[in-house]
């Protein structure tokens, strides 16, 4: 009797240095491939050589935030910049600022991605171009976490939050792709979220959304290695900008510059990044405690934080209507 239990302990401590060894072995892999593509790749010159894909990139939502930031850098890099966005004086301001700064052409389509009778414009005034970076960068979020049916006009919010996160990474890509498929050429960047990788309850539409875009891109990055276009969706966490309201850089919420210099590095070394390395260990994080707790402990913290910020705002908005 005692021989078996020792033998049954024995063989529940070999499982649990087994399991202990296997969650090592897969966050050092994990980590390792972070740093190789935040640092090593781009060191080597292993990433994807932008000015080889094509004379033009093209960028949604350029005129603020990451958008912008990614307008700017690609220009840097000598390609010319197709700056869209929805108020002209903006769009005109950043393609100076570009211009002067790295000489390159701009051309700007102003729009509202908000809106779904805009595409065949995009489509003329993109026509022979040689397109070779897209970045379906465009998106907007609640004004404050909300229950889906308490949400402020709700069914107008939540169209204009699909057209603009769903409907315009869908068909800029459908624009532009025929031309990098002929050309044999071509790179998609597609900007989703950390909110991707894990529920989201009083963001769930805006959640949602960017779920869409990560499952998409993974797809079509499949359906389209053939052609020797690479498509690559990045998952950014806090960035300062005008949406996340982060006025001041930390190590975990960088300038949108920071952030998109170094996920251009892991282009055509990651298929899926976070794309700054502080965001990477995040994500890592929340996928290790998505593996060994309980899927609902997980989202009831989310759900906890997301409640108090609900709280907040609607004090907030309390106030704001007794000032009035």
């Amino acid at each position: 009797m005692l021989f078996d239990i020792e033998k049954s302990r024995n063989m529940w401590d070999l499982i649990g240095k087994i399991s202990v060894a296997f969650i090592v072995t897969r966050f050092t892999w994990s980590l390792l491939k972070g740093i190789y593509g935040s640092f090593l790749a781009s060191a080597l010159g292993l990433n994807l050589n932008l000015k080889k894909t094509g004379e033009w990139a093209v960028v949604t939502g350029a005129t603020d935030g990451i958008g912008k930031a990614y307008a700017f850098e690609l220009a840097r890099k000598g390609l010319k910049v197709v700056l869209i966005s929805r108020t002209p004086f903006k769009l005109q301001n950043v393609a100076a600022e570009i211009n002067t700064k790295y000489g390159v052409d701009t051309k700007i389509i102003d729009v509202d991605f908000t809106r779904d009778d805009i595409y065949e414009r995009i489509e003329k005034d993109l026509k022979n171009l040689d397109i070779g970076v897209l970045v379906n960068n465009v998106g907007m979020s609640y004004d404050y976490p909300e229950y889906l049916n308490q949400i402020v006009d709700g069914e107008k919010m939540c169209d204009r939050l699909i057209n603009c996160n769903i409907k315009s990474l869908t068909r800029m890509t459908q624009i532009v792709l025929p031309g990098m498929e002929e050309r044999k050429r071509g790179l998609v960047i597609n900007i989703s979220s950390l909110s991707s990788i894990i529920p989201a309850p009083l963001l769930a539409v805006y959640g949602a959304t960017k779920a869409y875009i990560e499952s998409l891109t993974e797809s079509l990055g499949v359906e389209y290695a053939s052609k020797n276009i690479t498509f690559q969706c990045i998952m950014p966490g806090f960035v300062v900008s005008n949406m996340s309201k982060i006025r001041r850089p930390t190590l975990m919420a960088p300038t949108a510059t920071a952030f998109v210099r170094s996920s251009l590095k892991t282009t055509g070394v990651e298929k899926r990044s976070a794309g700054y390395f502080m965001h990477k260990l995040q994500i890592y994080g929340i996928e290790f405690l998505k593996m060994h707790l309980p899927g609902s402990v997980l989202v009831s913290m989310v759900f906890g934080q997301l409640k108090a910020l609900r709280s907040k705002a609607l004090k907030r908005k309390e106030r704001e209507a007794k000032a009035e």
